[in-house]
């Protein structure tokens, strides 16, 4: 009984990891490595491997620089669904960007109160955190319920993905990014859009942050690029139905 409680009180860093991956040539999914099978393991997804020509596009949301009405702006006038993860800061600090989100159908997602390293912390701290989150956003909008989680700093453990399923979350990675939070370092629209199209694959989750004064600039035209490549934007439900088809059809 004694280690169980010190299991569910104290911090746990068991083997933390960054999720990083080897950008791959052509139009392939990245090579994620051992990653892959530990988060299919907890039900997780950083890719939809079906092979369709379609692409899911997030943001994470930390704090408002002004550019989130913009990029909304762009994603209602080319009817392009998108999910947000947002931390605490930004729901006290935005809650009409926020009300926005999901008015215009999009998803919101749980990004953590403060932005912790969830392997630094215990169980209740990690569920804590995300309760906060999901409550906020139900008691200030429409959406009830959070089913998309992303690990703050984009570390993740074994126990932080059981736990995570746990409590009914699902973990969204991704397999497009690019250094593009650095507000002091913009390097125009130009590089933007190239830094997500030379990496786009079928099944893609493509991660863009909103205070990226470049990306706001760039995502018209990086819609317009993947579909005239062929591309079609699907929101992540649409990926989680794909799931749940049966097996021999999709395998993942």
């Amino acid at each position: 009984m004694i280690s169980l409680l010190c299991l569910l009180i104290l911090p746990v860093k068991a083997d933390a990891f960054g999720w990083g991956y080897k950008k791959s040539n052509g139009d392939q999914p990245p090579d994620v490595g051992m990653y892959g099978p530990l988060i299919q393991k907890y039900d997780g997804f950083y890719v939809d491997p079906s092979g369709d020509k379609e692409v899911y596009l997030t943001f994470d949301n930390g704090y408002e620089e002004g550019y989130t009405a913009s990029v909304l702006d762009v994603l209602k006038e080319k009817k392009v669904p998108a999910t947000f993860f947002i931390t605490g800061h930004y729901i006290k600090s935005a809650e009409d960007l926020v009300k926005r989100m999901v008015d215009e159908g999009h998803i919101v997602g749980n990004h953590s109160w403060h932005h912790p390293d969830f392997t630094e912390v215990s169980r209740q701290k990690m569920k804590e955190e995300l309760d906060r989150v999901e409550q906020a956003v139900a008691d200030l909008t429409d959406q009830e319920e959070m089913l998309y989680m992303r690990p703050p700093r984009g570390t993740f453990n074994a126990n932080t993905l059981e736990w995570t399923r746990e409590m009914g979350y699902i973990h969204a990675f991704w397999s497009i990014a690019f250094v593009d939070w650095n507000t002091n370092q913009q390097k125009g629209w130009q590089y933007a859009y190239r830094s997500v199209m030379d990496q786009v694959h079928p099944g893609a989750v493509i991660l863009l942050h909103t205070v990226s004064k470049d990306n706001a600039e760039a995502l018209e035209r990086m819609i317009d690029g993947m579909r005239k490549e062929g591309y079609e934007f699907k929101s992540l439900d649409h990926l989680m139905m794909k799931r749940m088809l049966p097996k021999g059809i999709y395998q993942f």
